[in-house]
C-alpha cells in the first residue's frame, strides 16, 4: 500500500514526540507529504476564558507558531512537503470526524502511552481513533 500523504497528531507528550520522529522518518521513505495536527482541546479552557475571543485567538496563535517548530524540524530532515494546522475540541473526534474528511490523509500516525488502572479501561485518544478513523492508522508507543 502506498501512503502519500501522512497525517501525525502532535501534543509534546513523549509518546506524541515519538510518533512525529517516526512520521518524519517514514515520510521521508516514501517522499510522501507530511500534515501535523495539533488540537486545542476545549477542557483546558474554563468558561470566562471561552467567551474571550482574544483570549481563544491568542491561544491558536500559539499553537500555530510551536507548529512551525516541527514544520521547520521535518524540513530539515528531508521532508520536502509539509504543512501544519490547529483545530479545537477533543483531539480524537476532531481528528476522526473533521480532519481526516478534510485533509484526506491515506495514513495516521499518532503516539500512546500504555495505561493503567481505570484509564485502560476507560480507553485514550489512540484507542479512539485507531477504532473509529476511516484509515490506516499506527500507534506508535
Amino acid at each position: 500500500m502506498n501512503f502519500n500523504k501522512i497525517l501525525v497528531g502532535v501534543d509534546d507528550s513523549a509518546d506524541a514526540l515519538k510518533a512525529f520522529d517516526y512520521a518524519i522518518d517514514f515520510a521521508k521513505q516514501n517522499s510522501a507529504e507530511l500534515d501535523i495536527i495539533s488540537v486545542l482541546e476545549e477542557h483546558d479552557i474554563n468558561v470566562y476564558e471561552s467567551l474571550d475571543k482574544d483570549f481563544i485567538h491568542g491561544k491558536y496563535r500559539d499553537l500555530a507558531e510551536h507548529l512551525t517548530k516541527y514544520q521547520r524540524q521535518a524540513q530539515k530532515a528531508g521532508v520536502n512537503q509539509v504543512k501544519t494546522l490547529t483545530a479545537k475540541g477533543n483531539p480524537g473526534e476532531t481528528i476522526v470526524k473533521q480532519i481526516i474528511p478534510q485533509l484526506q490523509p491515506d495514513l495516521l500516525i499518532i503516539g500512546s502511552l500504555a495505561k493503567k488502572g481505570l484509564a485502560r479501561h476507560l480507553g485514550s485518544q489512540a484507542a479512539y481513533m485507531a477504532k473509529y478513523a476511516p484509515i490506516s492508522v499506527w500507534v506508535i508507543r
